[in-house]
């Protein structure tokens, strides 16, 4: 029986888009266990997936951020005799996990750090969407849309239903996800207004999702509503969120985490790209989603990732990413897709 390991400590878009290769992984190794190694703030991930069979938490910035810590944490998991490693994660943490517990056959990507650590390199494609490089990983030839899948027990779905309330089922839910921890990835708040007031208009119910972080900003764009729109934010655990999102129509939301959560609920999904583009690789990709990004900024992208203000001082690429482009692309989704 094969004993496989699969590394991924990103942040939480990565380890949802991590999952396919995983469900591809047992499915090529039917009689395996498959653990994962995560961060604490994605072990929920991992753990409602039901092609795991165990979660590792690596908490790289507590418990284990000093060497020794993650000496005594690599000597308790070499116990687990691991007889395959697949690691889509590329820091230098992880490469050195890999060499400390030394099986044979590894495979990493060709720009890892300490990539000569590995039995089997894999070329990282840029131009792949990262469900797919992941993928690659694993020798995957076949269509690479594949749906992270992610179970919820009957308590998680009382709890929205809870939420939700005693609603008709022909009610529309509409969600938007107006936070990220990066700034210029933040759609303006006051061109989130106008898309509110449209959703309105076209009768939706309106959530506004989001982790704790995003609590402050969510409730303060609710509260110019009168009570009209629904701050969840702060509300729901990931797991529980991705439930929540099973009974929305269509989500708009940055380029941040909750398209991916839309993803695993396989609804519509508009993502709004500001300072990053759809060409790194994490764009919505089941055949009800889309994305809107403006090309020819020559300030565009500023980052892989973003910043916290806009390097040159103007976010062009979120005040000329005006709210009626938004508007008209929503009017074509609803009217294809719902």
């Amino acid at each position: 029986m094969e004993k496989i390991l699969v590394i991924q400590t990103a942040f939480i878009g990565d380890a949802i888009l991590t999952l396919p290769m995983i469900q591809k992984l047992k499915m090529m190794f039917q009689d395996s266990e498959i653990e994962v190694i995560s961060t604490p703030s994605t072990a929920e991930i991992f753990s409602a997936s039901p092609f795991v069979n165990n979660v590792l938490i690596l908490d790289k910035r507590g418990k284990h951020k000093s060497i020794f810590s993650l000496l005594n944490f690599i000597k308790e998991i070499k116990k687990n005799n691991y007889t395959r490693i697949y690691s889509p994660h590329r820091s230098f943490r992880t490469s050195f996990i890999v060499m400390s517990l030394g099986v044979n056959e590894s495979y990493g990507f060709s720009n890892s750090s300490w990539r000569h650590v590995y039995k089997h390199l894999i070329d990282y494609i840029p131009q792949h969407h990262e469900v797919q490089r992941n993928l690659d990983l694993i020798d995957f030839k076949d269509d690479w849309k594949i749906l992270p899948e992610i179970k919820t027990s009957e308590t998680v779905k009382e709890k929205i239903n809870l939420f939700i309330g005693n609603n008709s089922s022909d009610e529309k839910l509409a969600a938007i996800a107006p936070g990220s921890i990066w700034e210029t990835k933040k759609y303006p708040s006051n061109y989130f207004e106008k898309v509110i007031e449209f959703l309105k208009d076209k009768s939706f119910k309106i959530l506004l999702i989001g982790g704790e972080k995003d609590k402050s900003y969510c409730d303060s764009l609710a509260a110019k509503f009168d009570g009209k729109i629904i701050s969840a934010a702060g509300k729901f655990s990931i797991v529980e969120t991705i439930e929540l999102l099973r009974r929305v129509k269509i989500l708009i939301s940055n380029d941040s985490a909750p398209t991916h959560f839309g993803m695993c609920a396989d609804i519509s999904v508009l993502t709004l790209y500001c300072s990053t583009i759809p060409g790194f690789g994490f764009y919505p990709y089941n055949k009800k989603s889309s994305f809107i990004n403006l090309n020819g900024l020559k300030c565009k992208p500023c980052g892989i990732h973003g910043f916290e203000k806009c390097p040159i001082n103007t976010f062009a690429c979120g005040y000329e990413l005006e709210p009626q482009i938004v508007i008209s692309k929503l009017e074509e989704m609803l009217n294809v897709y719902n």
